[in-house]
C-alpha cells in the first residue's frame, strides 16, 4: 500500500492538489467565511482525478498485481493525506487566532463564523462528505465525476452557509465562541466532526471498493 500511495502522489497526482493545500490558510482571513477554504483544497483534489482520468490512471492501476480495492484504497488514502495537510494548516491558524491573536479587533468585531474548534470540526465533516459524495461517487463508474463533484458543490455551500448562520439563532451564540471561551463545548464539537469525518471515510471507502470490484475496465 506504501508503494500504491507513492505512485498516486509521484505519478497520479497534479500539482494544484498540494498547491491548494495552502487555503487552510484562508481560516487566518477575518470577515470572510473561511470554511470556503475547504472547498478550493477539494477543488485542488477534483484535479488530480482529473488528470488520473485522461490518463487512464486507473486502468494502469488495475493492471498492476494488486487486489482492484487497493486501487481505491490508494486513491482514498492520497485524497485523506491532502486533507490532512491542509486540515493541519487549518489547526494552526485556529490555534494562533485562539491565542495569539485572541486580542485583535479585526478578529473581535468578525461579523461571520469565527474560526474554533467549532469551525475546525465542521471542515472535517465537509471533508467527510466529499470523501463519501465526490470520491465514493467517481468509483460508481470509475469514469464519470462532474456529476458527483456538483451534488457536492451544492451540499457543501448549504452546508457552509449553515454554519455560518448557526450563531445567529437565539440560543446559539455559544456556537461562534471566540478563543478558548466555551472551551469544552467546542472540544465536544470538534471531536464529533472528526467521528463523522471517520465514519463517512471508511464507510465510503468499502462501498467504493465494492462498486469498483463490479466495473468492467
Amino acid at each position: 500500500m506504501r508503494d500504491l500511495l507513492r505512485k498516486e502522489m509521484r505519478l497520479s497526482a497534479s500539482v494544484l492538489s498540494y498547491l491548494f493545500m495552502l487555503f487552510g490558510l484562508m481560516f487566518l482571513l477575518p470577515g470572510y467565511p473561511v470554511l470556503c477554504g475547504v472547498f478550493f483544497v477539494s477543488l485542488g483534489i477534483f484535479q488530480s482525478f482529473q488528470s488520473a482520468r485522461e490518463a487512464n490512471d486507473l486502468v494502469f492501476s488495475a493492471l498492476l498485481p494488486i487486489a482492484k480495492k487497493d486501487v481505491v484504497r490508494g486513491k482514498y488514502l492520497f485524497v485523506c493525506l491532502i486533507e490532512a495537510g491542509a486540515l493541519l494548516l487549518m489547526a494552526l491558524s485556529v490555534l494562533l487566532r485562539m491565542t495569539v491573536f485572541s486580542g485583535s479587533v479585526v478578529y473581535r468585531n468578525n461579523a461571520l463564523m469565527n474560526a474554533n474548534l467549532f469551525t475546525l470540526g465542521m471542515a472535517f465533516v465537509i471533508f467527510g462528505l466529499f470523501n463519501w459524495i465526490f470520491v465514493g461517487g467517481f468509483f460508481k463508474t470509475a469514469y464519470k465525476f462532474a456529476r458527483p463533484f456538483v451534488i457536492f458543490i451544492v451540499v457543501n455551500f448549504l452546508l457552509i452557509f449553515a454554519a455560518e448562520a448557526l450563531h445567529h439563532v437565539p440560543g446559539l451564540e455559544s456556537l461562534n465562541a471566540f478563543g478558548t471561551d466555551r472551551l469544552a463545548l467546542q472540544l465536544i464539537l470538534f471531536a464529533a466532526g472528526v467521528l463523522i469525518f471517520l465514519v463517512m471515510t471508511v464507510l465510503a471507502c468499502r462501498n467504493a471498493c465494492r462498486n469498483f470490484e463490479r466495473i468492467d475496465l
